[in-house]
């Protein structure tokens, strides 16, 4: 499309947008409202980028038909280029959940007590990623291995964009390292899962009661050893998908009933997400990698200081940084290449 229909078909858009928000019926509608928000939300910067776009042509036609303003021609072709460039990849559809909060479970996989170790360093590199990004952690449930590892963490991501950021770290992290108790130095390799989920609220996802069967029971400790003596953990099962969700960490039954709902809005909010990406062919393709916790994403090696990442083949030589939470780098190279894979399928 010609980039002055593009910003013709943009104004409509927004207007069409605009005119939605102030509708009493969809104010009135919680769920129409939240829609016609992000909507509105989604054009605000595309609808900046084609308003200024207009404008620098309007004054390159005067600066072309006067020559006392020629010297400014050449800036202004390069602002319009620029701008164009920026206009097309704004438009490219985006994930509707970006701008979500995000809920990241952290799970040991192969190795052992050495995966439960790495586990626990995989959590704390993610949450020293959100404090560096100013973002706010919230724990939502851990449960520990004996040997002082994680065997399960649930903590969610609090912030503008929370979801953009950390959704690339869903996947396989692969660690390969001289474990604290391998007397013979030898290299273990062991893994830990993270899934990403945005986190949605209630007007986003309904959930009905009877769907829901909901267990309490006691809480337990590392070794099933019990942690209290009232039955404040709470199991709840999603009769349709079962999904199941189970939440101990507080004391008061309610207040891990609450924490358990939100994990399992997350839940079953990215099963639909994974069922709509598998119907579209299209979809897949402006993914990074599948995001599925099997697929193995990147390697951590202790001995050479080295970081890869699988899906964009990119190697850092500052391991301790990374592990530290210093991961823009590795982010802005997987949004870039999410970015240019958008643009091609949206050209195809």
């Amino acid at each position: 499309m010609a980039i002055d229909r593009l910003v013709d078909e943009l104004d409509r858009s927004y207007a069409e947008a605009q005119e939605r928000m102030s509708d009493p019926a969809v104010y009135n509608d919680r769920r129409e409202a939240a829609q016609a928000g992000r909507r509105l939300k989604e054009l605000e910067t595309p609808k900046r980028l084609a308003d200024e776009w207009r404008e620098a042509t309007e004054n390159l036609e005067v600066a072309r038909s006067d020559p006392g303003f020629a010297d400014e021609v050449p800036e202004l072709e390069a602002q319009i280029e620029r701008l164009e460039g920026e206009l097309q990849l704004a438009l490219v559809e985006r994930d509707p959940a970006d701008e979500n909060d995000v809920i990241l479970e952290v799970r040991q996989g192969v190795g052992g007590d050495e995966a439960s170790l790495w586990a626990g360093d995989v959590r704390r590199m993610l949450t020293r990623y959100a404090e560096r990004l100013g973002l706010k952690t919230e724990t939502l449930s851990t449960s520990e291995s004996e040997g002082g590892g994680v065997k399960e963490a649930v903590f969610a991501v609090k912030g503008a964009g929370a979801f953009s950021i950390f959704k690339f770290e869903g996947g396989t992290h692969r660690v390969q390292r001289v474990p604290e108790t391998e007397s013979q130095g030898r290299i273990h390799t062991s893994t830990a899962t993270v899934a990403v989920m945005p986190e949605v609220e209630e007007v986003e996802i309904e959930i009905h009661e009877n769907d829901l069967r909901i267990d309490v029971m006691r809480s337990t400790g590392p070794g099933g050893q019990s942690v209290n003596t009232t039955d404040s953990a709470v199991r709840i099962t999603h009769l349709p998908t079962g999904v199941v969700v189970t939440m101990q960490d507080e004391k008061s039954q309610l207040q891990n009933k609450v924490k358990a709902m939100r994990v399992l809005r997350a839940r079953l909010y990215e099963h639909e997400r994974e069922k709509q990406k598998a119907e579209v062919a299209a979809s897949r393709r402006s993914q990074i990698g599948t995001g599925e916790r099997a697929e193995k994403i990147r390697t951590y090696n202790y001995p050479e200081n080295r970081v890869t990442d699988h899906r964009i083949k990119v190697t850092l030589h500052r391991l301790d940084q990374v592990l530290d939470g210093d991961l823009g780098e590795l982010t802005e190279a997987l949004r870039a290449e999410e970015q240019r894979q958008a643009l091609a399928a949206a050209s195809a």
